[in-house]
């Protein structure tokens, strides 16, 4: 990335429509994997994690060279057949990194990279445009290819674009400030996510072993997050929502990671704790008052994220609120 500088991703809150509608973009909410993309004589691609992601997604590859160099801000995703972004579908190849079977997963699994912003373009810093400048100059570029592509803008007022996404049963909407600069490595709530379903990062503390057809197996994961203070605290455990390949994934990736003591105060007495250094995420209905989430159901591994990222909502950077 010589010549061009470093960005992390700006982060969106979880919160309530705007009141101020016309103040606003809004735009979908997608379900994949967030990544900056660097564009000069080749492209390469950066987690939110600060990895190196690029040998994964060959098929992007083509969005350079550029000329001036670029960095944008994006979501890899992949589509389901019913034409929306869907998580699981992407699973097969977050954690890939076999060469042979990522050329075949390109094809099975197309990946397409959803840009929508302009971070820096040749030797000029934009992130302190606003939002609303920063968006017609991506506009200009017209970077649409076989795998990438700028998504629309949605019209209408907040409660009506929100309406819609939930009558195409998508995940809910990002809300943008028009005049909000980009915040690297931020998390603001000039970025409003609202959604139509619930989901929650986990940190993965430990397993209860199955029993029936899971005899011998996990049969749920016990879950943690960080409170206000830091601390890793239990939430429940997940035992829907897995295929038999995650299954048997996770026991791989899990089995090195036992340990004696529990990483958490829990009231489980057949846990097999781990290091908690696996991040997953979750669907469920709602929290109860003990902090736990009810009906949860796993959507899949978040190698995107790391451990100390995964907190209970509203532990969020408010230091730029005003």
């Amino acid at each position: 990335m010589s010549g061009l500088p470093r960005y992390a991703a700006m982060l969106a809150t979880a919160g309530a429509l705007p009141a101020d509608s016309a103040a606003w973009a809004y735009e979908v909410k997608f379900d994949g994997i967030r990544a900056i993309g660097y564009v000069q004589r080749e492209l390469r691609l950066v987690s939110r994690n600060g990895n190196d992601v690029t040998a994964a997604w060959p098929e992007l590859a083509d969005l350079a060279p550029a000329v001036p160099p670029i960095v944008v801000d994006g979501e890899i995703v992949a589509f389901a057949a019913d034409g929306r972004t869907s998580f699981a579908a992407l699973q097969p190849r977050m954690h890939q990194r076999n060469p042979a079977m990522i050329r075949a997963l390109t094809r099975s699994v197309p990946a397409t990279y959803l840009i929508f912003d302009l971070l820096h373009i040749g030797d000029r810093p934009l992130i302190d445009l606003p939002y609303e400048q920063r968006r017609g100059l991506l506009e200009q570029l017209g970077l649409r290819g076989p795998s990438w592509r700028i998504p629309p803008r949605l019209t209408g007022t907040g409660a009506d674009v929100l309406a819609e996404s939930a009558r195409l049963g998508l995940e809910g909407i990002v809300c943008k400030r028009l005049d909000s600069p980009y915040l690297p490595g931020r998390r603001s709530p000039l970025w409003t996510k609202v959604k139509n379903v619930n989901d929650q990062e986990i940190v993965i503390v430990g397993w209860r072993p199955g029993a029936g057809r899971r005899a011998g197996r996990i049969g749920s994961l016990l879950m943690g997050v960080h409170d206000e203070t830091g601390e890793l605290v239990y939430i429940g455990n997940v035992g829907t929502g897995f295929t038999q390949a995650m299954l048997d994934d996770l026991q791989a990736r899990l089995r090195p990671l036992r340990r004696q003591a529990p990483t958490v105060a829990a009231p489980v007495k057949d846990a097999i704790w781990v290091e908690p250094e696996l991040v997953g995420e979750v669907s469920f209905t709602e929290r109860t008052g003990d902090g736990r989430l009810r009906h949860p159901s796993w959507r899949g591994l978040r190698p995107d994220k790391t451990p100390d990222e995964v907190e209970v909502p509203g532990r969020a950077d408010s230091a730029l609120d005003s």
